[in-house]
């Protein structure tokens, strides 16, 4: 049965940092009063950003853990979670390096999961945000409707209070996802297993997911994202695995919907974003890698086409 984190010595923090900005040390510095332990888990920044992180974690601050390379979210996550359960947590208060804490953020946590009944089958509890640079694409709603929270699929990685005794019960976050979904499915798996996801109706922190942009039409006004080739490889790859295994009670239309899902994101890709070929290419990929159960980093393309209309039909 999870112990109900009442108290701060239960809970530590595990930020994943890839490239940090120099920015980082003061989002972290919101971050670590509010926990008993800070563990960073670094995939194979440079010199000089292991340098910021170092300085950062100076005098106890934080922990850094230093990855040789980019092994990718999940691996760092459970690296992380390892690491906390071995110090003796029983939650973890899982962060991106972009997220911006509120300064209670761990405190009305605590609270949102003290007012759920049936809290010891609780397995994460997640935070809305505030959106920095504008609505995203996401199907995120970021309006406040108070402290309150409510039962969800899945909630994303950054800013989710993570059940290190759930964790310790199921399987860990997918290595083979390596970025992307790697929340969605740990999500899907804990609640098939019968525990429960909930997420607090209040933004408790400042996120944005990739770099959005708006694009205006006569009759509404369209969002995307524009994230890299590599991020919508692993996105158009990991829904199509995540529909292949929770979504066969419909026969075989799990592939249809993968596959409308890819060409809308192609669309998007088209009508509104940068580097065209290249992202359009990495999501066929993805998908075609989904379909086969091709995991793990993304190969490298053999050959990227030339050039692909700039253009689409709405």
């Amino acid at each position: 049965m999870p112990d109900p984190p009442a108290a701060r010595g239960q809970v530590c923090a595990v930020v994943v940092t890839f490239h940090p900005d120099q920015d980082f040390p003061a989002r972290l510095s919101r971050i670590v009063p509010q926990v008993a332990a800070t563990f960073i888990v670094d995939n194979g920044s440079s010199d000089a950003e292991l340098n910021t992180l170092r300085g950062a974690a100076a005098g106890g601050a934080a922990t850094l853990i230093c990855n040789l390379e980019n092994l990718g979210v999940a691996t760092a996550l459970n690296i992380g979670a390892r690491r906390a359960l071995a110090e003796g947590f029983t939650w973890a208060l899982l962060l991106d390096q972009d997220t911006e804490v509120d300064h209670d953020m761990v405190e009305r946590l605590v609270a949102t999961h003290a007012s759920c009944p049936d809290g010891d089958r609780i397995a994460i509890v997640g935070s809305r945000f505030r959106d920095t640079k504008g609505q995203s694409a996401e199907p995120i709603r970021l309006d406040s409707r108070g402290d309150l929270w409510e039962e969800v699929e899945s909630a994303i990685t950054s800013g989710s209070l993570l059940s290190l005794r759930a964790y310790s019960a199921l399987a860990p976050f997918r290595d083979e996802f390596f970025i992307d979904y790697v929340d969605t499915e740990f999500c899907f798996r804990a609640r098939t297993a019968g525990y429960r996801v909930i997420q607090s109706l209040r933004p408790l922190m400042s996120h944005t997911v990739g770099a959005p942009t708006s694009h205006k039409l006569p009759w509404t006004t369209k969002w995307t994202t524009n994230h890299s080739p590599d991020r919508r490889y692993y996105i158009a790859r990991n829904n199509t695995v995540l529909l292949r295994e929770y979504g066969t009670s419909d026969g075989g239309s799990w592939r249809l919907k993968s596959f409308v899902r890819c060409y809308r994101l192609v669309k998007r890709i088209a009508l509104y974003e940068q580097d065209k070929a290249g992202k359009i290419y990495a999501v066929w990929q993805g998908w075609w890698d989904g379909l086969h159960g091709h995991m793990g980093p993304r190969r490298a393309p053999r050959k990227q086409p030339s050039s692909m209309g700039h253009h689409a039909d709405p």
